[in-house]
């Protein structure tokens, strides 16, 4: 599988990645592991977690399936929002505290990429990148990043960290599918101009992507829509459908899946370096990442007019 730099001077990521968000939820310690040796056999070599996955399993479980293949990969993991109200050096703490517990649950010495999951908006942005600067310095994170941040925030966390001498962001993760484009007005060109890759998570749109549902039919049973009235609402519109199905058309007639269809356009933007997405079995791993699509400028721009 090929690999891309995240941004200005991040690690070497395989163009798709693993999301572990099911392990620990959805998934025992077994059926993650399936996942990872399914993904490791596939060449994926980017692994993203995050400690409130569940509940700190999901870090434990990938640390176990990795075993002697740690080294091969890249982890990436998340630090959770602060609780409670803001003082000084509150957030600081809670960064050491949180880096030390996913180290001491992944098994290893080292976080490769180690992202601020949401912004906080109380404290300021200078005690969150001193603190990573400090773990980066220390040898216990290699490269951070930020996640679900803003066009705003991702401009002045870099201003921040240039001025200040510290570590820079060297990607972004950002909710970002053919069914959800909004991100495209301002935060991709944001992270663009500020040299920070993107790494976009549901890339499949909750299952909407991947052609199980059907127009008129019901949710399948134990699906992630038919388990979220709302977000089933938002997505199961008859909209939506009308470009699933132009999608599925147009990847048929190229001989690919809708799903190669997904991941293979978000590949084309020029700010993405690795696309996360979810599995539950080596078989979902094997139709995320066993033929990537890559596309021509061409394709890609076909298929954003499909989408509106």
């Amino acid at each position: 599988m090929d690999k891309r730099v995240l941004g200005d001077g991040g690690p070497e990521l395989s163009v798709v990645g693993v999301g572990c968000n099911n392990f620990g939820s959805r998934l025992d310690a077994d059926a993650a592991a399936a996942v990872v040796h399914a993904a490791l056999d596939a060449g994926i070599t980017h692994f993203d977690t995050a400690e409130i996955y569940g509940g700190g399993r999901s870090e434990e479980y990938l640390g176990a399936a990795l075993a002697s293949r740690r080294d091969d990969v890249v982890i990436a993991t998340k630090f959770p929002p602060r609780e409670g109200q803001y003082r000084p050096g509150a957030l600081a703490d809670h960064i050491r505290r949180s880096a030390e517990g996913s180290l001491r649950r992944l098994g290893t010495d080292r976080i490769d990429l180690y992202y601020q999951h949401f912004p906080d908006p109380d404290a300021p942005i200078e005690e969150v990148l001193e603190t990573l600067d400090e773990l980066v310095r220390a040898g216990k994170v290699l490269h951070v990043a930020s996640s679900n941040f803003s066009a705003r925030q991702i401009q002045r966390a870099q201003d921040v960290a240039t001025g200040k001498g510290w570590t820079r962001f060297t990607g972004t993760q950002i909710h970002w599918s053919l069914l959800s484009r909004d991100v495209e007005e301002s935060v991709v060109p944001a992270a663009t101009a500020a040299g920070v890759g993107v790494v976009p998570y549901f890339p499949l749109a909750s299952g909407m992507l991947t052609g199980k549902y059907r127009r008129g039919e019901e949710l399948p049973a134990g699906s992630r829509l038919a388990g979220n009235a709302d977000r089933a609402a938002r997505l199961a519109t008859g909209e939506n459908f009308t470009k699933v199905e132009a999608f599925e058309a147009f990847a048929a007639e190229r001989g690919h899946t809708v799903v190669e269809l997904a991941i293979g356009w978000l590949l084309a933007q020029p700010s993405v370096a690795s696309v996360i997405a979810g599995a539950t079995s080596p078989e979902q791993i094997t139709a995320n990442a066993g033929r990537v699509w890559t596309m021509t400028s061409e394709e890609a721009g076909a298929i954003s007019s499909l989408a509106g």
